[in-house]
């Protein structure tokens, strides 16, 4: 993907997943699941803190600053 495109919406799923939209109306899937282990994600494993995931600056972050390219978010998601 060579366009950036911003994250309008995110929904937390069970089992560290993101339901995503972009601006382009596209929703899509990400599994943060294999990130879980890796900084600064592993701070939100098996915590609340992860269902607090929010829109910033076009992309999902959560409590502490911690967020996430939207880029790696479109390009590691699948449409749904």
């Amino acid at each position: 993907m060579d366009q950036l495109l911003d994250v309008t919406a995110v929904r937390v799923k069970p089992n560290y997943r993101l339901e995503l939209e972009f601006e382009n109306g596209e929703r899509r899937l990400f599994d943060m699941s294999s990130y879980m282990n890796k900084k600064p994600f592993v701070c939100l494993k098996d915590s609340p803190l992860f269902a607090c995931a929010f829109i910033d600056y076009g992309t999902v972050v959560w409590p502490g600053e911690i967020d996430i390219a939207p880029e790696t978010l479109y390009d590691r998601s699948v449409p749904f």
